[in-house]
């Protein structure tokens, strides 16, 4: 997944643009913005989208 996702390391915060390139672990989630799909959305955009909190809650799990 793409977008914009800022992450505290060492009081560092770090940003990465593609989600699965987020470490196992770090200190803090500073901002979780992913890409939405243009409009008009699809079912299958709509499920997509669906996920993001899904993802967000699993990022909050591997804080430390």
């Amino acid at each position: 997944m793409q977008g914009q996702f800022k992450i505290m390391i060492n009081r560092e915060i770090v940003t990465y643009t593609n989600y699965d390139d987020i470490p196992d672990t770090f200190d803090k989630i500073i901002s979780f913005n992913p890409d939405y799909p243009p409009s008009p959305h699809s079912e299958e955009d709509h499920a997509f989208m669906d996920t993001f909190n899904d993802k967000l809650q699993a990022l909050k799990g591997r804080q430390k």
